[in-house]
């Protein structure tokens, strides 16, 4: 299917007043988490709330701050999330993808509004 790359729009609610920054991010099904380099956190001035302890794909654990919340804005949708300070490049992880209801589509290879809710986000809450 190759790389999906979606140009977000990342900022921090509670400095309302800061800039909101646009990113291009790589979305990834296989991650769960929004992951954000240190300078994102940086020019966003995300607090720190926690260290989390994660495995990366070559299987090497690590222990990473966990910063937030965070915006995040595409496609015409947003939600509120934490994120995972690491790597290099920003990291839209499945879990934000759903509470925007956004999909993949491999075919235009690019980032999109679930067509069976257009309008709205939908969440399956049963």
């Amino acid at each position: 299917m190759g790389h999906v790359f979606a140009e977000l729009k990342l900022s921090n609610p509670r400095k309302p007043k800061l800039k909101p920054m646009k990113v291009s991010a790589l979305a990834d099904t296989g991650a769960l988490m929004l992951c954000i380099p240190e300078h994102v956190a940086l020019q966003l001035k995300l607090e720190t709330e926690s260290t989390r302890e994660v495995t990366v794909a070559d299987g090497r654990s690590m222990k990473v701050p966990y910063v937030g919340p965070i915006k995040v804005s595409v496609c015409d949708r947003f939600c509120y999330v934490g994120a995972l300070v690491l790597g290099d490049e920003v990291l839209l992880g499945s879990v934000p993808m759903e509470d925007m209801d956004l999909i993949i589509n491999p075919g235009k290879r690019q980032l999109t509004v679930d067509p069976a809710s257009p309008n709205i986000p939908h969440a399956r809450v049963k």
